[in-house]
């Protein structure tokens, strides 16, 4: 009876260690699942944040990058500017030295067309028979030919049709040779140096 007595109480208490050990294997466990998810909240948490981080480090990129491609075009704008200035610059610059070359002989020239104008007038009232007549053509057609050289050119004027630009009308005048607005005597002949005007021809003109 006493071997049956002690057997039973040794079955309980192995029963009662059986159950603290299962008590604590499940307590455990639960604690360890516990930590797992304590530890992958944390996990979730660092991912979200260097999200959140970037986005917030983002923002202000954003908002630089508009300023600094506004600063760019600015300074292309004003590097277009600046071109452009320089460009207009050296083309005026340019015209400047070629007037200067082209007229600087323009007040010699039209001092010179006042001799043209007597050896003319004294050829006119020469004797083309005469020796000193040939020598004074010869002269005037030594001064034309220096003009040519210069630039200069006589403007066509009589049978011409009457040009403000070119010709300054002294009188007007009846003709049965010139219909009206035609040029019918020129008592100046006029002159252009390099497409410019330095003297108007002086005319008459049919009414």
């Amino acid at each position: 009876m006493r071997d049956d007595a002690t057997k039973k109480g040794k079955q309980v208490e192995d029963k009662e260690k059986e159950t603290e050990a299962k008590t604590a294997d499940a307590e455990a466990e639960k604690t360890c699942e516990s930590s797992q998810s304590d530890e992958a909240d944390k996990d979730e948490t660092a991912k979200e944040e260097p999200a959140g981080a970037a986005e917030q480090d983002g923002e202000p990129h954003k908002s630089e990058k508009p300023k600094e491609n506004s600063e760019e075009e600015a300074l292309n704008a004003k590097y277009l500017r600046l071109m452009a200035d320089f460009q207009n610059f050296k083309r005026r610059t340019e015209k400047e030295k070629s007037d200067i070359y082209a007229f600087a002989n323009e007040k010699i020239i039209s001092e010179l067309l006042n001799v043209i104008d007597n050896f003319e007038r004294a050829l006119d009232a020469g004797n083309a028979e005469d020796s000193f007549y040939k020598g004074m053509e010869m002269i005037l057609k030594q001064l034309l030919g220096v003009l040519e050289k210069a630039g200069a050119s006589e403007i066509a004027a009589l049978g011409e049709e009457f040009d403000p630009n070119f010709h300054n009308a002294v009188i007007t005048e009846d003709s049965d040779e010139y219909e009206s607005g035609k040029v019918t005597e020129v008592l100046q002949k006029g002159y252009v140096l390099n497409n410019k005007v330095i003297r108007p021809s002086m005319v008459k003109v049919a009414k």
